[in-house]
């Protein structure tokens, strides 16, 4: 009964507060698993939206999972429980993706043929429809994690700062590179201006 209690209790915590209930438990007890309740959905779709899959975005969310358990008493409150989460998430995918790069690399040798047909067929379409995800991936890894952080998941600049650990001029000007990037391989399409 104490147990159930105890899980109910944590519904009515806020981030912060079931941040530092985790980091006083010795192993995943209530507010942990709470934490995993409350944020797993999020971090599943930011992980997918930098790795491109379902499958490598379920391996990288369990990874953070795994890093925010063994990093809980690190939080230190500066932020919000969710910036410095997304801070972790952003930096799994990011290894992960570095790993996974020169076995993707081999990959996409092989699929270029294919997928220069393909393109040759979808000209007509591409006014029409286009991949985000394709255009993305003309940007380092980094680049195209704090474009999705900012664009799509709405995060401020000051929050980029911590999340990506740089000051918040140094994420404008990576920010605005990137666009400029974007713009001059995509002309036909707007992204952003500097104001965002």
């Amino acid at each position: 009964m104490h147990h159930a209690e105890q899980i109910v209790g944590t519904r009515d915590l806020s981030d912060e507060q079931l941040a530092a209930e985790a980091a006083r438990e010795g192993s995943d007890g209530p507010a942990f698993v709470a934490i995993v309740d409350r944020f797993q959905d999020r971090v599943w779709r930011v992980c997918y939206r930098l790795m491109g899959n379902a499958e490598d975005a379920s391996d990288a969310s369990q990874e953070v999972f795994v890093r925010l358990f063994l990093q809980r008493a690190q939080f230190e409150g500066r932020s919000k429980y969710s910036t410095w989460m997304h801070g972790i998430a952003i930096r799994t995918c990011l290894m992960m993706r570095r790993g996974r790069g020169r076995r993707k690399k081999h990959e996409e040798v092989a699929q270029q043929h294919g997928t220069e047909r393909h393109e040759r067929s979808q000209r007509d379409l591409a006014a029409t429809a286009i991949d985000v995800e394709q255009m993305l991936e003309i940007l380092e890894d980094e680049d195209r994690a704090m474009l999705i952080m900012k664009y799509a998941e709405g995060y401020n600049y000051e929050e980029l700062s911590e999340m990506f650990e740089r000051s918040v001029s140094g994420c404008k000007m990576r920010l605005s590179r990137a666009r400029d990037r974007l713009k001059e391989r995509f002309p036909e399409h707007s992204f952003g201006n500097d104001e965002d």
